[in-house]
């Protein structure tokens, strides 16, 4: 048991949402608030808001919500990075105020009730608490076959994911300045974090509509997800490629022998269709496998460039006291106003 309360903050990266903050202010808001109340969190627990890079009002929608929330601070990236980067931007910055961040989209498609019992398997011990759907009967058909498609497929690749688990979850300080020291370019936290080791839990939720707005992943960013999580993870498929090639090879080896004891044996019939056939073929294994070979190869380039994930324009920080150190930091004091481009996470 603790000796004293956690400070818990809850990280959620926003683009476009500015139809659905103010719900999501209430529902998070609320949560922190009874949380408090039994004396699980303490009372200098928090919400940061990560815009990334949105065309909309959810920049200025945040600042006011400051405004009005004693718990709702917020982090505006100078551009669209996308919604991993964002998250990791979001958790390397309030890890420096908290004991222990849960990650969660600003849709409110997570059940924010469940954040209790992950608080509650931290005081337990686990640095590291999973939220997990416990079924996918409100997905259409589509999705959730490709969806349990790709969590075979990254198991089939040696991946260690937990399966229906996105980015809803809990971790400790202790967890995240671990995960600060992951120095790719490259990321793809759903994979990285059960690299960390740590004692883990999992609670159980059904997942709920979207509250407003529209799903920020339509499918042609799922498949680039998909893409960039198991490349990013993995060299298995380079592997595979190579294995193919031999296979083609073997066949190749194979046909030529048939093709040699035809013409002895005066059996020889000339043809298009098998030569058309072969040769798409091998068309399409080459031009696949290129393209593998020139994915690995980009993730290369960008990996040696260095540039950083995300570069943050300002902040507005929570209200925290840091322990040992006897003051209370006040919001408008520690607001930052151009700060400096964020390096690699292990820079932090």
């Amino acid at each position: 048991m603790f000796k004293q309360q956690p400070i818990l903050g809850i990280v959620v990266p926003c683009y476009n949402e500015e139809e659905v903050l103010e719900l999501t202010v209430v529902e998070l808001d609320a949560v922190l608030a009874g949380l408090e109340k039994e004396g699980l969190v303490s009372p200098e627990s928090f919400i940061l808001f990560v815009n990334d890079g949105s065309r909309d009002r959810t920049w200025p929608l945040i600042a006011d919500l400051k405004e009005r929330y004693r718990r709702v601070s917020g982090l505006n990236l100078a551009g669209n990075v996308g919604h991993q980067s964002a998250l990791l931007g979001g958790l390397m910055t309030a890890r420096r105020h908290a004991d222990c961040l849960v990650s969660i989209d600003a849709d409110l498609q997570d059940d924010v009730r469940v954040i209790r019992d992950m608080v509650l398997r931290y005081r337990e011990g686990c640095d590291i608490v999973y939220g997990v759907r416990s079924s996918r009967q409100r997905d259409t058909w589509f999705k959730r076959t490709t969806a349990e498609g790709f969590y075979k497929v990254m198991e089939g690749l040696g991946l260690r994911i937990v399966n229906n688990h996105a980015d809803y979850r809990l971790m400790s300080r202790r967890a995240l300045d671990e995960l600060s020291r992951f120095s790719e370019v490259n990321i793809f936290l759903r994979g990285m974090v059960p690299m960390l080791g740590y004692q883990t839990g999992i609670v159980y939720y059904e997942r709920l509509e979207r509250a407003a707005g529209e799903s920020k992943y339509p499918l042609k960013k799922m498949i680039s997800f998909a893409l960039e999580g198991i490349t990013s993870l993995s060299v298995k498929p380079i592997r595979m490629v190579t294995a193919a090639g031999f296979a083609v090879f073997a066949v190749s080896i194979v046909m030529a022998i048939y093709g040699i004891v035809s013409n002895l044996t005066g059996r020889a019939v000339s043809g298009w269709s098998s030569l058309i056939v072969s040769l798409w073929f091998i068309g399409g294994v080459q031009l696949l496998s290129i393209g593998l070979i020139g994915e690995y190869i980009g993730k290369i380039y960008r990996e040696v460039k260095r540039r950083p994930l995300y570069i943050v324009e300002r902040e507005l920080p929570p209200a925290v006291r840091r322990r040992g150190e006897g003051a209370v930091r006040e919001q408008d004091e520690a607001e930052q106003e151009g700060a400096s481009a964020a390096p690699a996470p292990a820079l932090y």
